[in-house]
Parts: structure tokens; C-alpha cells; sequence
């Protein structure tokens, strides 16, 4: 039961500060700036998905995006946070959770992608 609770704790921390220091930022600049602004300004989430990926941003609502990477990052955090608590190793803790962190944003951005793909939402790459 405790697990849980440190689970859900940690899942809407996360979501919450990504929501204030991440999201909203990023919604602001998209309203104030030029197109060439807004490419250079935007979180590293959204670039990595762009050019990893091809989303095509013509089609996507950049706010909704927005909102399912920071759900997305949230649950990755919180799940890596709970799995870390089992250890009692630090060093172990450190090696399990750079190797978790990594393996599970990969997944997650990858899974974005199918989310993305099966609506329709992906440049064609001819």
C-alpha cells in the first residue's frame, strides 16, 4: 500500500511542476512568438518528437501534445521513483535508475509516436 501511495504522490508532484515550469512556458511562447521563435524555444520533448518521429506539426493541437507529454513524463518518473524504492543499494539505485530512466523515456516517446501514427499525424516521408 505504500508503494502506491508513494506512486501516486510522486505522479502528480511531477505532473503538477511539469505542468507550471514546462507546459505553461511553452503555451505562452507559441502565443507571443514568430515561427522561427517558437522551433528555437520549444522543450526538448517536442523537438525530439518532431525530427525522431516526423509529427507533423500542421496537424497537431500543440497544446494537447503538450499535455500528453507531460502525463507521459509524469508516469515515467513516478514509475522509475517507485521501482528505485525497493532498492536498499545506493549504487545499485543510481546503476538501475540511469539505465530505467533511459529505457523507459525511449519506450514512452516510441509509444507517443504510435498514439500519433494511428491518428494520422506523422509527415510522409516520401
Amino acid at each position: 500500500m505504500r508503494e502506491v501511495i508513494l506512486f501516486i504522490l510522486s505522479f502528480l508532484l511531477v505532473l503538477v511542476l511539469y505542468e507550471f515550469l514546462i507546459v505553461r512556458r511553452a503555451k505562452k511562447r507559441v502565443d507571443k512568438k514568430t515561427k522561427q521563435e517558437k522551433a528555437a524555444k520549444e522543450p526538448l520533448e517536442v523537438t525530439y518528437l518532431k525530427t525522431r518521429y516526423k509529427l507533423d506539426m500542421e496537424k497537431i493541437n500543440y497544446s494537447k501534445l503538450l499535455q500528453v507529454i507531460a502525463f507521459t513524463s509524469s508516469f515515467d518518473i513516478a514509475l522509475i521513483v517507485s521501482v528505485i524504492a525497493y532498492l536498499n543499494n545506493f549504487i545499485l539505485e543510481i546503476i538501475l535508475g540511469f539505465f530505467l530512466t533511459i529505457g523507459i523515456i525511449l519506450l514512452s516517446y516510441h509509444l507517443i509516436y504510435l498514439f500519433y501514427k494511428k491518428k494520422g499525424m506523422i509527415q510522409n516521408e516520401s
